[in-house]
Order: C-alpha cells, then sequence, then structure tokens
C-alpha cells in the first residue's frame, strides 16, 4: 500500500518546504484554506516529481479535519501527518489564532490517528514563542479542559491573553499566540504518551523567525530574535522544510514526546547568555 504524508498549511512557506524534502515514493497531501494557492503548489510539486494532491480544510473544525483524514486514506497508508497550519498575531485576533492554533491540533492529532498503525508519525508545528510566554500564562490546568470543555478551554485563554490589552491589540494576540503554541508543545507531548501503545510517534517542533510570509509579517516586532540568533539572522523556509522533514521521518523512531526547537539559537541565547 503507497506510502502517504499529509502537511497541513502546505500550499506555501515551511508546509511547502516540507514536502519538498519529503521522499518522493510518497504520496504528498497538502491543505490549506485558499483552493488558488493549493493549485499552485501542487502543480509545483508534480514538476518536481512528486505525487501530490490538494484538500481545502479549515483545521480549526473539527469536522473539516475528519474529512481530509479520511480523504488521505483513501489513497494509501497515512504514514506522515505534519500539522503546519496556523495563525501569527498580525494575522487574526485572539480568538481564532486559539481555535486555529490549539485546537486545530487537538482535531489533527485525535482525527488522524484513529486512522493510522504502527510506525507512523505526527508532528505538530509550534513555536519558539512557547518559551518567552510568562510562567504565570502558562496552565496546563487550563489545557486538560481542551479535552473535556473546548468553549471553556478557548474563553479562559481569551481571558488571559486579554492581561496585556494595556499595550495594543497586538500585544493581546502576541500573548494567545505563545499561549496557543506552549499547548501545542504540551499537547503534543500528551498525545505521544497516549499513542505511543499503538505505535504512533508524536513530536513538536518549534521555529524561531523565517523568512516567509508570516515570518516578515511578524518581523517589525519578531525581529528583536534576530540579534539574539547565533547567525544574526531570520531563518529560510527550505532550513525548517528540511527539520521537519527529518524530525517527522520515520527512521528517526525514537524521538517523541519531546519539543525540538530550531531557533538558530536565539532562545538559548536570550536564557542563558544574555544575563547581566
Amino acid at each position: 500500500m503507497p506510502s502517504v504524508c499529509v502537511i497541513t498549511g502546505g500550499g506555501s512557506g515551511m508546509g511547502l518546504a516540507t514536502a519538498k524534502c519529503m521522499p518522493k515514493e510518497k504520496i504528498i497531501v497538502i491543505s490549506g484554506r485558499t483552493q488558488n494557492k493549493l493549485d499552485g503548489a501542487i502543480e509545483e510539486l508534480k514538476s518536481l516529481g512528486y505525487v501530490a494532491y490538494a484538500k481545502t480544510c479549515d483545521t480549526s473544525k473539527r469536522e473539516s479535519v475528519k474529512e481530509l483524514a479520511e480523504y488521505a486514506a483513501t489513497l494509501g497508508e497515512i504514514k506522515n501527518v505534519i500539522n503546519s497550519a496556523g495563525l501569527s498575531p498580525a494575522m487574526a485576533k485572539s480568538e481564532t489564532i486559539i481555535r486555529v492554533n490549539s485546537l486545530g491540533t487537538v482535531y489533527v492529532n485525535e482525527e488522524f490517528s484513529k486512522l493510522m498503525n504502527k510506525g507512523s508519525v505526527i508532528c505538530d508545528i509550534a513555536s519558539n514563542s512557547a518559551y518567552v510566554l510568562p510562567k504565570f500564562l502558562i496552565k496546563t490546568k487550563i489545557y486538560k479542559l481542551a479535552d473535556t470543555d473546548e468553549e471553556l478551554f478557548v474563553k479562559k485563554l481569551v481571558k488571559m491573553s486579554g492581561l496585556a490589552k494595556s499595550k495594543g491589540e497586538y500585544a493581546v494576540s502576541g500573548f494567545a499566540y505563545a499561549m496557543s503554541k506552549n499547548f501545542v508543545c504540551w499537547y503534543a507531548k500528551k498525545c505521544a504518551f497516549e499513542y505511543g501503545e499503538k505505535g504512533i510517534r508524536v513530536v513538536s517542533l518549534s521555529p524561531g523567525l523565517i523568512a516567509t510570509d508570516m515570518g516578515n509579517l511578524e518581523s517589525k516586532d519578531g525581529g528583536m530574535l534576530i540579534p539574539f540568533a547565533a547567525e544574526k539572522r531570520m531563518g529560510e523556509a527550505e532550513e525548517l522544510g528540511f527539520a521537519i522533514a527529518s524530525v517527522a521521518d520515520e527512521r528517526n523512531g525514537y524521538l517523541a514526546g519531546v519539543d525540538v526547537l530550531v531557533d538558530g539559537g536565539s532562545t538559548t541565547h536570550m536564557k542563558e547568555f544574555n544575563k547581566k
């Protein structure tokens, strides 16, 4: 049976770069919200020799994710799921960010894991923003509500993001983004131990500031990270694509239950080598 790799947010940026780093014997399925963008990505992948398909999906809606998973399963055995769909602070307000980034991760992991077998991999894309979130905003008790009361989960995180209201709307969205990505790291670890008994490996990966359309939108505020990176630069989509594809490769079988930080060293610099 053919091996299938599914990449949400695969129409551009890191998602598309990841698709280009996957083995060509795999069937690639990319998803996103815009059909035109997906069509262009599919043409590019096919020109490189890939067998590729596209399906629109809104990861903030469980039924849409379920349809994507069921479609992918008709093409072969789902071996790799890379959830790179997400919104940044400049793209949406706090509630939408939390629904797409956090609940979207819940839906992708839950719906795809139902159709995956031993030896398969889920890689959830988080962010190094998860590491700079103030400790008082990290509430795993609230994170657990994502499995039991989704609306209360969203309501509580939106309320917490409002603590930054005095600093402006972008700061509120920034808090929501950091919380949503911290949740992704936590949830991927949780799933690793739940799905591990079935032989499904789960890991997360946290990029730093990357030179994609999304990254460039955040460069005004996120650019403060560049001086902290070891090479004083933004990352390239191709670099992250290779890192994600490597983490999601089935041969990397003992890498599970952790977050892989790929941010050019900026977090390490800020936390360990920038102390006065």
